[in-house]
Order: C-alpha cells, then structure tokens, then sequence
C-alpha cells in the first residue's frame, strides 16, 4: 500500500505520527520559496493515468445499483485472476480495508514484515492487537502481513512460500494478508488465483491506473470472508462514478500491458539519471527507485528548493525514494538538479 517506510524489529504498538508521499502541504512548508508548479515524486502512482471512459450523468446523481457492484467485482475477479467473484470485497480505497480487516479479527498477536508500509501496522495496533515489527515471514503470530512486492525496497516473495505459511497459520486460525498494492505492473507471483481460508490479497486500484482521487481498492479471499468484509463496508460503499471507471480500466488487459513495458523503461531511465548523481538503487518497482545517497539529505533540499518533492526516511537520512516524472519537462526538470 501507500508510502513505507525503514522501520525497527520489535514492538510497533506505540502510535506514532505517520508520513504519507503525496503532501504539497508540507513540501509547501519546507520550501517555500521553490517554484511552481511542483513535481510530486513522493509517491508511487503511476504518472500516465488510464484514460477515464466517458461517463453518463446518471453515475453522478443516484445510488449504485447491486448490478453495479456485482459488475466491477466480475471484471476485478478475471484481472485478478479470482475464480469466484464472491471473493471479492470492493472498497473505496485499500486503506478502508487496512483500517477495516483487524476490527473483524480476534484480538492476536500481529507480525508485520517491514521496513513496510506503516498503516499496517498502525491499524492491527489501534484494533487492539499486540503488533511487531519482523524481517521474515518466519514469525511467531497468529496474523502476519507482507507487503509483496514491497514498498519501499521492492523486495519480492514467492507465490509457492506466501501459500505455504497462509496454510500453516490457517491450520491454527491464523491469517496471513499479503498487500499486492504494487503487483499489477510487476512480474511478482500473485495469490490471487491461489485464495483458500487464512489468506486475504489486498489489491490497489489507484496506483496502477494513475486515479488515486477515484478511491477504489479490493480485498481478495475466501467468499465467506469478503463478504465479512463487504457487509462491515456498508451499502454504496464504492461511488458510481468509481464503479464504472474501475469496471472499464480492468477490462483493458492490453492498457495493463503496455503500461508495465512502459513505465519498465521509465524506471530505467530514472535508473541511470540516480547513478549519475552518485547514487545507488536499492529497490523498487516499476512505479518507484529507492536509493542511497552519499549526501542524502543535500539533495532532498536541494530538489525541493527546485520545486521536486521526494521521499525521505527518517531512520535512514542517506535514502531517498523517487515516484516517476509524467512528461519531458518533468524529466528535464529532475535531470537538471541531479546533474
């Protein structure tokens, strides 16, 4: 999902304020002489977005319809390649059923995978459970979450693994949650044509399809589990509007296709311009390049002064996390200060 972040191994249950890619805001108050219009490359959406189909009027000024639903979780169930689409649980936006999932869980102790997205662990903590921070799958707990592939170290695990630990915590009453927020354009083994009981597959819409403001996400599972999920979700939980774009964007496997060749050579790119300013790739995916920096917090100020908001990690100053530029000024841009 989202922004992640290098992390600790040990007790997660205190809160902690949370960074999120994406902010302006804060990019605004930390530059606030830097020109305009800002480059947001804090976060891993893809920059081309899915051209939205037009849509009709009435998508805007009534009430979806089940037949509505029922349609966008058909067209998620065949991209995701879910044989039954009662194993889908549509929801307006993956963080929903972040938040949503350890509300339904009984209270246990939780291992999340990290340095990870932090949400996760932030979530299972405010439900009430005992959380840790772990660097393996291998994990003493009932529930335990990866991030495949991760974010943001672009880490990757195997399908044939991820379905031999959801077994082995679904033998005891465990669940294993695997966030494939980045899969879509990636070569990684999703589990998604693999549901069984102990196992729920979270899926993004927004960052494959460049429409994060549509909010729209999945959970995958076992049907009587989604729908769990959908009844805790309430009626209408998904917007018109988001219905019939999710159900158009889904559809289109060749847009899929040649968005992962796409930003594949996009991310090359940015590849090369990160080595040419000295410094090194230590992960990612398709949609972001995470680097160490020799002099990583110089250059986070010096590309916001010129108006480029990356991402930082404060447990690691040296590392810098880079979204991709959407056009030739863009990238012009971002070379210029690199260079």
């Amino acid at each position: 999902m989202g922004e992640g972040g290098p992390g600790h191994v040990g007790s997660v249950s205190e809160p902690v304020p949370i960074a999120h890619g994406g902010d302006l805001d804060a990019a605004r108050t930390l530059f606030p002489d830097a020109p305009t219009p800002w480059i947001d490359l804090s976060t891993g959406i893809n920059p081309v977005p899915y051209p939205c189909p037009p849509l009709e009027a009435s998508a805007f000024h009534r009430l979806p319809s089940s037949a509505d639903l029922a349609a966008l979780n058909a067209a998620a169930a065949r991209a995701y390649g879910v044989a039954d689409p009662r194993g889908i649980a549509a929801a307006p936006g993956t963080q929903i059923l972040i938040e949503t999932l350890p509300r339904l869980w009984p209270r246990a102790r939780v291992a999340v995978v990290g340095p990870t997205y932090a949400e996760h662990a932030a979530a299972w903590g405010r439900a009430g459970h005992s959380v840790v921070a772990v660097s393996t799958l291998d994990a003493e707990a009932d529930v335990v979450v990866v991030v495949n592939p991760n974010n943001p170290d672009g880490r990757t695990w195997d399908g044939a693994t991820l379905r031999t630990h959801a077994d082995r915590l679904a033998a005891r009453g465990g669940l294993l949650v695997v966030d494939e927020a980045f899969a879509d354009l990636e070569t990684v083994d999703s589990l998604g044509p693999h549901l069984r009981p102990g196992l729920v597959v979270l899926r993004s819409f927004g960052k494959t399809y460049g429409l994060a403001g549509i909010r729209l996400g999945f959970a995958l599972a076992e049907p009587t589990l989604a729908g769990r999920l959908a009844e805790a979700l309430g009626p209408w939980a998904v917007s018109g509007p988001a219905l019939a774009i999710g159900r158009a964007a889904l559809a289109d496997a060749e847009w899929r296709r040649a968005a992962s060749v796409a930003r594949g050579a996009d991310a090359g790119r940015l590849d090369r311009m990160i080595a040419r300013a000295g410094g090194r790739v230590v992960g990612g995916t398709r949609l972001f390049r995470t680097a160490d920096f020799p002099n990583g917090p110089e250059l986070f100020a010096r590309l916001g002064a010129a108006g480029i908001y990356v991402r930082r990690f404060a447990a690691a100053p040296a590392r810098l996390r880079f979204g991709l530029p959407a056009d030739r000024t863009e990238w012009c841009r971002l070379s210029r200060v690199l260079r």
